[in-house]
């Protein structure tokens, strides 16, 4: 493969491809480990399932802050925000922006009893608590901060049921919840405007839109799209375009959509990128930023910990820079035995997986914020990035593939190549920049500067 880069010719910006869902907390206050946000430049953390079920009834959710919905939502003493400002402390000051999620923790044994997952009983109530927490952490109400915080993500994948019975994030119907996502957020538009961005839902399955590509004139020429789970997977798809008719039909904002993808690879994940930019065109809402906020690598089990986690996390986040989406979060980089928590290796002693360092190769690319796109023929087995400020310049190649690559380049023979590999965590190698052979499922970060 022959690929050239002409680092004159910047356009746009390194996103915010390498973002993280929850943050690695290990234990109740543990945040020892958050140095390593600072190291990969990690922009931001999103605030969902954060510390297990219920959010161990310490953070964020909800029901933690404001724990008797009886209470008055006006005053600071019906608010306990004391281990939610310890987190979005630690993540200033490691540099880690803060995304909120107003709402609550899954619940995975809802079908032995649900407690927190039920829509609240007075929508506009539940708006004006959000209103407060806001009021927070960013206008410095109840003793609080102002740190500017900039996304509030109103509830999270309502969708996760084809029915109330067996919904493990929302008790509620479809219409229940576009209402409160209505509710709220007019509501916060009208207290903050543009000072923040609300948006939603954390769909869970707006993937299954891939499985009819002809009817939304998507072209997926090379990898075979998933299929409909059944009634499932249309009702997920009419719950995203119901909520956008509901929510343009009562002229309420939505700036950004948040959306989930598991069980797809990297190419079907820019192709439902593409899907969503078509209905948020067509329902007036353009403008509406697309965050991809989960996704993991499938399967998350058998790949987490390996090297080819690595390499496919770099592949996603290379084609996703090429693609709409805005913000990229993997779920998830939290410190615990989860088969989703394919950041951090929690036992016997905490370490970062392969993956982490992805992340980090990537981190050197958004550092330098100009974006520069490499020209090659696009194939599934190699995939690349650059980046520059004008003087530093840096590199990222992928190969997915079980078979060695070789890569002939144009670039500059100051730069030196940092290997992520079974043996190197990001660590300096020996390579002929003009032409060197990637293994299977290396990644490669190249940079002039240290």
């Amino acid at each position: 493969m022959n690929i050239t880069i002409d680092y004159s010719k910047a356009s746009g910006r390194i996103k915010a491809m390498h973002a993280v869902g929850q943050p690695p907390i290990n234990g109740a206050i543990g945040c020892e480990y958050f140095h390593y946000l600072t190291d990969a430049a990690i922009p931001y953390a999103r605030l969902h399932d954060v510390g297990g079920p219920f959010a161990g009834n310490r953070w964020v959710d909800i029901p933690n802050i404001f724990r008797d919905f009886d209470a008055d939502e006006t005053k600071e003493e019906s608010y306990d925000f004391a281990f939610t400002d310890l987190l979005i402390k630690e993540l200033v000051d490691n540099g880690c922006a803060p995304y909120f999620r107003l709402g609550v923790t899954i619940e995975n044994y809802h079908y032995i009893k649900a407690y927190r997952i039920y829509p609240p009983a007075d929508y506009e109530k539940w708006a004006r608590i959000c209103e407060h927490i806001i009021r927070h952490y960013n206008e410095g109400w109840a003793n609080g901060f102002f740190y500017g915080i900039r996304y509030w993500e109103i509830w999270n994948e309502p969708d996760n049921g084809v029915t109330p019975e067996e919904n493990q994030m929302w008790k509620g119907t479809p219409e229940e919840y576009y209402e409160l996502y209505a509710v709220t957020a007019k509501h916060l538009k009208a207290c903050f405007g543009d000072s923040i961005m609300v948006g939603g839902f954390g769909s869970s399955g707006v993937g299954y839109a891939l499985s009819v590509p002809e009817k939304y004139e998507l072209d997926i020429p090379r990898s075979e799209p998933p299929t409909y789970c059944c009634e499932r997977g249309a009702f997920m798809v009419e719950f995203f375009e119901n909520f956008l008719a509901y929510i343009q039909a009562r002229h309420a904002p939505l700036d950004f959509f948040t959306w989930h993808a598991y069980g797809l690879n990297a190419i079907q994940i820019g192709h439902c990128s593409k899907y969503i930019d078509k209905m948020l065109e067509t329902f007036g809402y353009a403008d509406a930023e697309n965050h991809l906020n989960e996704w993991a690598i499938d399967p998350p089990w058998e790949t987490r910990g390996t090297v080819k986690a690595s390499a496919l996390c770099a592949a996603t986040m290379c084609i996703m820079q090429d693609a709409s989406t805005d913000i990229l979060c993997i779920y998830d980089a939290r410190i615990g035995l989860s088969m989703y928590g394919g950041v951090f290796c929690p036992y016997p002693e905490v370490k970062p997986f392969p993956l982490y360092f992805a992340l980090k190769a990537f981190g050197e690319l958004y550092r330098l914020q100009g974006w520069v796109k490499p020209e090659y023929t696009e194939n599934e087995a190699v995939f690349a990035q650059a980046a520059t400020d004008g003087e530093k310049k840096a590199f990222l190649i992928t190969n997915i593939s079980e078979e060695a690559q070789t890569i002939k380049t144009n670039l500059d023979k100051d730069m030196k190549a940092y290997l992520i590999d079974a043996t190197h965590e990001l660590t300096p190698v020996s390579l002929n920049l003009s032409e060197f052979v990637m293994q299977a499922e290396d990644v490669i970060l190249w940079k002039n500067f240290e």
